[in-house]
């Protein structure tokens, strides 16, 4: 019995007539670059966080706002206003990107939500950075409320609340980084919701707080906090005379601790993706 060639079987010709064979498969479409697949991503993810994530940016900003109008009622002013006014607008950072983040992940771990990224011509990176980053740009407004309100009830100057611009990102990305790992490194869906929300609760506490009223060893769980850098930073420019020395080294540890927390939610993610 003669065996006909899968190739002829199918009918497919080249165009000089020949039966197509496995050599003349059509290429497969090239893996897309980082840069572009990160705005796909990062695009695709703000319109989405834009409908379905206002309500939660309202809860989050009056939740801080809340928190400030409280301790207004111990708190007079000096370091520890600034402390309180500074940990409040961050809060809001964490909230989202960390909090949320780590549910959206997780949701998305085991729904299998994850396999249709898989699917896609994009770089795992590009997925991480691009959530992260729309999480954190969706706090732009919340924590800019909030630091305004916080700076008018305490009394506070509105000259540098300009260098928001620097802590919302850098402190956005270290969170938004912590956040995907934990979402990703979960095994269970509810268990990235529980430390979503116990991340928010250790920026709450450890943040909002001046440090000298915390005791001495929650001081240091304070120092592994990324948001903390960005909470010293931003209250550093509360003084008349801003320790601008001060308020760069918190940034670049912000930063440091961002590129670290995303490279091992990219990690955590490429994990993830082939179980």
């Amino acid at each position: 019995m003669s065996v006909v060639p899968a190739e002829a079987a199918t009918g497919r010709r080249t165009a000089d007539g020949r039966a197509a064979g496995p050599a003349d498969a059509a290429p497969l479409a090239p893996r897309a670059r980082l840069l572009p697949a990160l705005g796909a991503v990062y695009r695709a993810q703000l319109s989405r966080a834009r409908v379905a994530r206002i309500p939660l940016l309202f809860v989050a900003t009056f939740q801080s706002v809340g928190i400030m109008v409280l301790m207004r009622g111990v708190v007079d002013g000096g370091d520890e206003a600034r402390a309180v006014v500074a940990g409040s607008s961050v809060l809001v950072v964490a909230f989202v990107a960390l909090n949320l983040l780590a549910q959206y992940f997780g949701q998305l771990r085991a729904s299998g939500g994850l396999d249709h990224y898989a699917t896609l011509p994009v770089p795992p990176a590009a997925v991480v950075l691009g959530a992260a980053g729309a999480y954190a740009s969706f706090t732009v407004p919340g924590t800019v409320v909030t630091a305004v309100a916080g700076s008018v009830l305490f009394q506070l100057p509105l000259t540098h609340l300009w260098v928001l611009a620097a802590v919302i990102p850098l402190a956005g990305a270290a969170l938004a980084g912590l956040g995907a790992a934990l979402g990703l490194l979960a095994p269970r869906q509810e268990l990235a919701t529980l430390l979503g929300q116990l991340g928010m609760s250790a920026a709450l506490l450890l943040g909002v707080l001046p440090a000298d009223r915390l005791p001495g060893p929650i001081t240091y769980a304070r120092d592994l906090l990324p948001s903390t850098y960005g909470v010293e930073a931003l209250a550093r420019t509360f003084d008349a005379r801003p320790d601008w020395g001060g308020v760069a080294v918190d940034l670049t540890v912000c930063a440091a601790v961002g590129v670290v927390s995303l490279t091992v939610a990219t990690w955590a993610y490429r994990r993830a993706a082939v179980r």
